[in-house]
Formats: C-alpha cells, structure tokens, sequence
C-alpha cells in the first residue's frame, strides 16, 4: 500500500490569518495520524507565511509516523534538519519567494551542490528525496547524486488526467521504471486529489508515498479531516 503523508501547511496558514494558534497545527498533526495517515509533511519557508520554525521543532517531539521536511536546501534548511532530524527530507528547487513547488531539478545542472547537501543528509541519518520531473536525464541524475527516493513532480499529470488520464499518466510509468532501474524509491506529490489519486497508483503500483496537503484540506471543509483521509488512504489501497 502506498503511504500517505499529509502536508499540514494550510492548517499553519489558516492560523497565522487570524493570529493565535487555532487551529493549532500541532494538534492538527496528531489527529491527522490518528485518523490514519501514515506521515507528516511540512514545507517551512523563509517567510514563515504558514508553517514556522519553531512549529517543526514543536512537531519534532510528537510526530510518532514520518516526519517529511520539504525546502530549498539552503544554510537556513540544513539547520533545521540537522536540529530535528526528520525521517526524510525531501528537496525542492524553489527559490524563497515562490507560492508552491511548480518545478523539478535540473539534477545534472546542480549535481554538485545536490552531492554535497545529500552526503550531509546522510551523515546525519536522514532518508533523502529529490523533487524531480519525469525527464529521464533528471531521474538518472538523481541516481548518480546519491539520493533515496525521488519524489515526482504530478501538475501536468493532474492537468492532463482531465482530458486524456492514459496520455497524462504515461510520463510517469516511464520515469518510474527508470526509477526502479536505478535502485530509486519513489514518491509523489503536487495537485493529487482524490478524483487523480486511484489511477495514478493503479499505474504505478511501485510508488512508496505521496505528500498531499491543499486538495485534502479543501475536501476536509466538507466531509470532515477524518473522513476524508479515510477517503484518501482508500484510493491508494
């Protein structure tokens, strides 16, 4: 079975609209592992615009699944990883300012710098994973930079499942058996709903995990969080 990881982020920017702590993200976190995701995914930027610092140092302490910490790789990152240690980190190419991850690495262009971040990643015991597209250049790149997992980048897979799913999906069970070649796990992330989700593991039945925060939320304001991770975690059986 595929596992589930909820990104939390829109909780945290619910909150920091209004200011105080409701709802509060920590809590937000236990009840989504409690209704049965199977980890936790942040994405704490520069700005603090939702998730913030000291909430990953909070979560640090009660998160008993995955703790997934998504963000460009720069000095400000690396401290945080190095100080709570996350399950995994799961690094994306996005420069601070940007509104969501809309791309994946050029894996040869940046080979150096993702060299060195991943060994750092390594020493500290953190499992890693490369944001990535479905170029296969890209995801032998990732390979040969040493990373864990890839995590692909499912926009234009979403957008086209809308007009023609087999057309939309076939990108991606090439990347994936490129992946398998390798010795890569793989993940998935970005625009997966629950109208995309059961397809897209029934064409890649090898997917260890996909991160899903905004579409399950949203679905959240009207079935309820409980339900609608039960909802979730069913497309993905």
């Amino acid at each position: 079975m595929t596992r589930l990881s909820v990104n939390i982020n829109k909780f945290a920017t619910l909150r920091n609209a209004r200011g105080g702590n409701n709802p509060d993200v920590v809590q937000a976190a236990l009840d989504c592992e409690r209704f049965g995701a199977q980890g936790i995914t942040v994405h704490p930027r520069p700005d603090e615009r939702h998730i913030r610092y000291d909430d990953v140092v909070a979560l640090k302490d009660v998160v008993t699944t995955e703790f997934n910490i998504e963000g460009y790789p720069d000095d400000r990152y690396m401290g945080i990883i190095e100080q709570v240690r996350p399950a995994q980190a799961t690094l994306v190419p996005d420069p601070p300012d940007v509104l969501t991850s809309n791309a994946g690495w050029d894996t040869v262009k940046n080979a150096d710098q993702l060299s060195d971040v991943l060994g750092q990643l390594k020493e500290w015991g953190v499992r890693t994973s490369i944001f990535v597209d479905t170029d296969l250049t890209n995801i032998e790149g990732a390979a040969h930079v040493g990373t864990d997992r890839i995590e692909l980048y499912t926009e234009p897979y979403a957008a086209g499942y809308l007009t023609d799913k087999k057309a939309a999906v076939a990108p991606y069970v090439k990347a994936t058996q490129k992946a398998v070649e390798l010795g890569l796990e793989i993940n998935a992330g970005h625009d997966l709903e629950l109208d995309n989700l059961k397809f897209l593991k029934e064409q890649l039945p090898q997917l260890d995990e996909v991160s899903i925060g905004h579409a399950l939320i949203c679905d959240a304001l009207y079935l309820g969080l409980e339900n609608a991770i039960q909802r979730y975690l069913l497309q993905l059986q």
